[in-house]
C-alpha cells in the first residue's frame, strides 16, 4: 500500500545513525551478525489499560519493498563529513545496492490488544539489516497504534453508536490522514469522510454538506430543499449556519416534502453549542412531527471524555462526527515505542542474551529471543508472560518486572496462545494479510475478552503482565552482574 501511494523507495526512510551504524558493522566485518531486536512501549498511551495493534499491513509492504534505489544511492554518495570527504565510501555504496532483505520478522497481528513492555515485533536477521529497518517500522507501528487505541476507548464509550471519522483536513499531511482513516476503522469508526482511504483500503465513506452550501443560497430552507432534490437518498442537513432550532424546523419542513416522495432524510447534524442542550430540544422537536428516524449527528471537537459526558448528561445524540481530538491523538501524540537489542547469536550459533542498563528502571530492556503467551481462562484474558522462546522452563509462573512481590501462575486448565506470529521467514513474507473487516472482528473478540476494569477510562486496573521466572531471574542477575563491572 504504501509504495502505491509514494511511487517511490522508502529506504532512505531512516535515521542517518542508521546508516552510520550498519557502516561501522560493515567495516568491522561483523555485518551479518545474527542479532534479535524487540519493538515495545514503555507506557499504555492516553492512561489507557490497553492499547491496540495496527499498522502490519504497512510495515509489510515497507519490507517487501525494501531496497535502495539509483537515486537513493547517488544521494548517500553526495553525503560528506564536516572536512569535505565522503561520508560513506563508494564501496559501501555498492555493497547497499546489492542487499536484499534476510530477516525474520515475528508480530502481533493487527487488532489484537497489547499491553505496555511486552514485545509487539521481533526481528531476528543480520544486525545492519535490523538497524536500517528500524525508524520506519517505528514510524508506521508508532502512529497507527495510537490511533487504532483512541479509536478503541471513543467507540468503547460510544456503547454502539456509529462513529463517523472526519478528520482529513486536521491530520498531520497525506499519511497521517490515510493512517488515521485505516487505523480508526480497526479501533471503531464505521465511515470515513476521506475518499482516498475508502478507494485504497475499502473504508465505507460518508459525507454532508457544509455552512457554505448554506451559505450559497437565498436562505437555510432553500438550501436543504436543493440538497434533498440532488441528494435524495444521502440527506443529512446541518442545521447550525444560524440558529440551530430554526435550522431543526426548517429541515422538518423539508421532511415532510420529503415522505411525500416516499424519501427519507437520514439524520440533522450540529456542530457548535451545547450539543446535550440542543440534541434534547431536537428530539423532542423531531418526534412531535413523527419524525422518529431522523437521527441526530454531532461533531465539535468531540473525543471520548466529552462523549462520556454527554452521554451521562442524556444527549439524544446517535451518531459522532470525531476528527481532530481522533485523528490527531490530541491527549497523546505519541505512543513512544522503542526497538531494543535483546540478543546476539555467537560464532557458535548460541544466542547471548543483551541487557541495556539505566537509572530508571523501565528502561532496562527484557533480554532473550522473546515470544508472548496470552492465558485465559473461559471468558476473560488473565495475563501475558514474555519468556524466551529458548527456554526450558515450564512457562507456568511469572512475575511483575517492576514489583518482584507480584506473581501470578497459571494451571493446565488455562488455555494459552503465543501471540507473535511469523510475517516475514529469510526475507519472504508468508503472512496472508487478513481483511480490514477481519482486522475489526478481531479487536471486537479480543474487548470482548478483555475485563471491563481495563476498558475504563479513569483509572483502569492494570493488566498482569509479567517476565516468565527463569527469565526474570536471569535478568536480574545480569543487572547485578553489570552493575558490578
Amino acid at each position: 500500500m504504501i509504495k502505491n501511494i509514494y511511487k517511490t523507495s522508502l529506504s532512505l526512510l531512516t535515521d542517518l545513525y542508521q546508516l552510520t551504524m550498519a557502516y561501522g558493522y560493515w567495516k568491522k566485518g561483523i555485518h551479518n551478525n545474527i542479532a534479535s531486536f524487540n519493538v515495545f512501549f514503555r507506557e499504555n498511551p492516553f492512561s489507557s489499560g490497553y492499547a491496540v495493534s495496527s499498522g502490519l499491513e504497512n510495515i509489510i509492504s515497507f519490507l517487501e519493498n525494501f531496497k535502495f534505489s539509483k537515486s537513493d544511492l547517488d544521494y548517500l554518495q553526495s553525503l560528506k563529513t564536516e572536512n569535505g570527504s565522503n561520508l560513506f565510501s563508494r564501496e559501501f555504496i555498492d555493497f547497499l545496492s546489492k542487499i536484499k532483505f534476510e530477516c525474520d520478522v515475528y508480530a502481533i497481528e493487527e487488532g489484537r490488544v497489547i499491553f505496555a513492555n511486552e514485545p509487539i515485533i521481533r526481528i531476528n536477521g543480520p544486525i545492519y539489516q535490523c538497524q536500517l529497518i528500524e525508524s520506519a517500522i517505528l514510524n508506521i507501528f508508532n502512529f497507527n497504534s495510537l490511533i487504532a487505541t483512541k479509536a478503541s476507548r471513543i467507540a468503547h464509550v460510544s456503547n454502539g453508536d456509529p462513529i463517523l471519522e472526519f478528520g482529513l483536513r486536521r491530520a498531520q499531511g497525506i499519511d497521517g490522514a490515510l493512517s488515521a482513516s485505516r487505523s480508526s476503522y480497526i479501533g471503531g469508526t464505521s465511515k470515513t469522510s476521506n475518499v482516498l482511504a475508502g478507494k485504497i483500503y475499502g473504508i465505507p465513506v460518508s459525507g454532508t454538506h457544509s455552512h457554505s452550501w448554506v451559505m450559497a443560497f437565498d436562505s437555510e430552507i432553500s438550501s436543504f430543499r436543493n440538497y434533498a432534490e440532488y441528494m435524495p437518498d444521502n440527506t443529512v442537513l446541518l442545521v447550525d449556519t444560524f440558529d440551530s432550532i430554526q435550522g431543526v424546523k426548517n429541515a422538518i419542513i423539508v421532511a415532510k416534502e420529503m415522505e411525500k416522495k416516499n424519501k427519507r432524510i437520514i439524520g440533522v447534524r450540529i456542530d457548535s453549542g451545547d450539543l446535550a442542550y440542543l440534541s434534547k430540544k431536537i428530539r423532542k422537536l423531531l418526534d412531535k412531527n413523527d419524525l422518529n428516524y431522523v437521527k441526530i449527528i454531532a461533531s465539535n471537537d468531540i473525543d471520548e471524555h466529552i462523549l462520556e459526558s454527554l452521554k451521562l448528561q442524556g444527549s439524544k445524540i446517535s451518531v459522532w462526527g470525531i476528527g481532530t481530538r481522533l485523528v490527531t491523538a490530541f491527549d497523546n501524540p505519541s505512543l513512544g515505542a522503542v526497538y531494543k537489542l535483546s540478543a546476539i547469536q555467537n560464532k557458535n550459533g548460541n544466542w547471548e542474551k543483551k541487557i541495556k542498563l539505566s537509572e530508571q528502571k523501565i528502561k532496562i530492556n527484557n533480554p532473550g529471543v522473546l515470544q508472548v503467551r496470552r492465558f485465559r481462562n473461559k471468558s476473560k484474558f488473565i495475563g501475558d508472560m514474555i519468556y524466551d522462546i529458548y527456554s526450558e522452563s515450564k512457562l507456568n509462573n511469572m512475575i511483575d518486572p517492576n514489583d518482584s512481590t507480584k506473581s501470578k501462575k497459571f494451571t493446565n486448565n488455562h488455555e494459552f496462545e503465543d501471540l507473535l506470529k511469523q510475517i516475514f521467514k529469510g526475507g519472504k513474507s508468508i503472512y496472508s494479510k487478513p481483511s480490514l473487516d477481519h482486522i475489526k472482528s478481531k479487536l471486537k473478540n479480543d474487548l470482548d475478552f478483555l475485563d471491563e476494569s481495563h476498558k475504563r477510562l479513569k483509572n483502569p486496573h492494570i493488566y498482569p503482565v509479567g517476565l516468565e521466572k527463569k527469565l526474570f531471574d536471569e535478568k536480574k542477575s545480569m543487572i547485578i552482574k553489570s552493575r558490578k563491572n
